[in-house]
């Protein structure tokens, strides 16, 4: 029997990306070759693909994407800045004197970094070139210590902000309005960035929690395979040394996070601001004066308030005194807080990191839109083979109804992580899956949180996790593939166990957007 040209179109992408070809290529290659085998045959109307045009510039002109440049911009400034070496070093001699303490300042630190970087990729590697070899000299499991730093360091895509959040936002928001057309709604609700982050922010303290009681729970059991440190090995760091390590994070946090979520700022209006914090906290850490960028953060803060309290409108006739007083004074915090980025972007060049910043920006965010530009082409494609009334009808035929489609969708989501990353999971599969699930009668919030868990599991499944390859690459000669393997089988089940908690209790990713928004 003859497979039909969707089915024929899946099996040849999921082929050529097994054989190694740049995912986007693929997308764009496999899509053009089954809409003219389409075309051919008589089962593909060529005239789709001129909606391509429309799609580019909705993509381009999409004021959510907008943020993603800027947070990569963001964390990549704060992992040139070697924030991570000095957080791990100062919660580990923290934490360092309890059993299994080490661990769970790691776990820590790989929240807080996710909260102010995001990037998996620098968080995974740094604490494996630091955290990593201190545990294992303080007789920590290889294992377990491994296990430790690979998933800690994927907090990154649950704990905003964060790249996997923005892009769902995206996909969900759009499925969820394709669901109302459905349904014949024309009062259409969408889905804001600042809604997808308030939900992720009790899921990934959930998921921190989880990580570690079962570190405490282990070392508890097992003394041997998480030991404290001994009296001689660690001293207590002062408490001007946890400030200048942690406040910076934290600042960040809450400018970004709270920005958004308090309605202050648009998300890339917080991302720009999370940019601009990240370049003068890189200034102070590169010899610049931390009272130059102290001064420069205070002006930046002190225009924002102003700006909202009494909005500068000089052009007006009926303008007066104060409101002159007023311009005169934004005028000069501008220049001063103008002045300190220059003087800290001056100080990033001269250590040499200001073209590698630039150029992991542009990598990682031509990656990003490359793979979902061409996954447009391949989605439109597939759809004008019929594909998607297909997987509707699968979805729909599962036993179980909504729940059972539902756990069928999470389950295929978890296979593909093995082969596939988040951004060509979000990006491919879920445009597909996800209306039906929310025509099914789930919420489009909760949802989305769900799936965000299940694919921060892709970064840590074998053979293609991405958190495996950046620790394998970072750690120590003595640590093999099978022990980094072997640490994270636990930790992926503690995933499943943050699925299951949030599947019985919605309310932790739909509370807090019903509060704020």
């Amino acid at each position: 029997m003859t497979l039909p040209l969707d089915i024929l179109l899946v099996v040849a992408l999921i082929s050529g990306i097994l054989l190694g070809y740049p995912v986007s290529f693929t997308l764009a290659g496999v899509a053009t070759l089954f809409a003219f085998l389409g075309w051919f045959t008589g089962s593909f109307d060529m005239s789709l693909l001129g909606a391509l045009a429309q799609r580019v510039f909705g993509l381009l002109t999409n004021d959510v994407l907008i943020a993603i440049p800027l947070f990569v911009l963001m964390g990549v400034i704060l992992e040139k800045s070697h924030i991570a070496e000095e957080l791990l070093e100062t919660m580990g001699a923290l934490f360092g004197k309890m059993r299994g303490g080490l661990g769970i300042s790691v776990i820590l630190v790989g929240a807080l970094l996710a909260a102010s970087t995001g990037i998996v990729g620098a968080t995974v590697v740094a604490m494996g070139l630091i955290a990593l070899p201190t545990m294992l000299r303080n007789k920590y499991d290889p294992s377990l210590a491994c296990g430790i730093v690979c998933t800690s360091g994927t907090l990154g895509q649950i704990i905003p902000p964060s790249t996997l959040l923005i892009i769902l936002t995206d996909v969900m928001s759009n499925s969820y309005q394709q669901a109302q057309f459905t349904k014949g709604l024309f009062t259409i609700d969408t889905i804001s960035v600042g809604q997808m982050f308030a939900a992720a922010l009790f899921p990934g303290l959930l998921l921190v929690s989880v990580y570690i009681t079962y570190l405490l729970i282990r070392a508890w059991i097992s003394p041997d395979i998480a030991p404290a440190l001994a009296g001689d090995n660690i001293k207590k760091p002062a408490v001007s040394e946890v400030i200048r390590s942690i406040l910076p994070p934290l600042f960040l946090i809450f400018a970004v996070l709270g920005s958004i979520l308090g309605g202050i700022a648009t998300p890339s209006e917080a991302a720009s601001v999370g940019a601009i914090g990240a370049i003068l906290i890189a200034g102070a850490r590169k010899g610049g004066s931390t009272w130059l960028m102290i001064v420069g953060t205070i002006s930046f803060v002190s225009l924002s308030a102003i700006a909202g309290i009494a909005p500068v409108r000089l052009q007006r006739s009926d303008s007066s005194s104060l409101d002159w007083i007023n311009g005169a004074l934004c005028t000069v915090l501008v220049v001063i807080g103008f002045f300190a980025v220059i003087k800290a972007i001056q100080l990033i060049a001269r250590k040499d990191l200001l073209k590698p910043i630039l150029t992991s920006t542009m990598v990682v965010t031509a990656m990003i839109f490359a793979t979902i530009l061409t996954a447009s082409i391949f989605s439109l494609v597939f759809i004008g083979l019929g594909g998607d009334e297909r997987i509707q009808w699968i979805i729909q035929s599962m036993p179980g109804g909504p729940q059972g489609a539902l756990i069928f969708c999470m389950i295929l989501i978890f296979v593909l992580g093995f082969f596939l990353d988040f951004v060509e999971i979000s990006v491919i599969l879920l445009p597909l899956v996800a209306p039906t699930l929310i025509l099914m009668g789930h919420d489009p919030v909760w949802l989305s949180i769900l799936i965000a868990i299940n694919l921060q599991t892709s970064f840590l499944t074998p053979p293609f996790g991405f958190s495996l390859f950046y620790l394998r690459g970072a750690a120590p000669p003595e640590i093999t593939t099978g022990q980094i393997y072997k640490g994270v089988i636990p930790f992926i089940a503690l995933q499943a166990v943050g699925v299951t908690i949030l599947w019985f209790f919605p309310k932790l990713a739909t509370f807090l957007p019903e509060l704020v928004f």
